[in-house]
């Protein structure tokens, strides 16, 4: 359960920061929260993981479906013709990782610094 709210948190957290901050605040936002939730470090990193690759995988296919695939086709033939799909998923497989090492980094911290239970 707190897994699920952390990555419900993440998503939203994560969407508001990045209409404003640049796209290194998903790993600072999911490294925050993990912090704040106090979870072990394995369920930081999926939670990360889940939470930033809905969230980037979600937005990049919206904005796919857009302009009817046009913009992720482009950038699809720059990386060696890949389709527009690909490019979509790539993208949420980049976020994924980036949230999951900063949920990681945040589950971490935890044992550096000194916070009381």
């Amino acid at each position: 359960m707190k897994v699920t709210l952390y990555i419900i948190a993440l998503i939203l957290i994560g969407a508001g920061l990045q209409m404003v901050f640049p796209w290194w605040m998903m790993p600072l936002a999911a490294a925050v929260l993990a912090l704040g939730f106090n979870l072990k470090a394995w369920p930081a990193f999926l939670g990360g993981l889940l939470g930033a690759a809905l969230l980037w995988g979600g937005y990049a296919a919206y904005l796919n479906t857009l302009n009817q695939g046009v913009m992720a086709g482009r950038i699809g033939e720059l990386f060696g013709g890949q389709s527009a799909t690909a490019v979509v998923l790539l993208t949420a497989l980049f976020g994924g990782f980036f949230g999951g090492l900063g949920g990681l980094a945040g589950s971490l911290a935890r044992n550096i610094l000194p916070l009381s239970d």
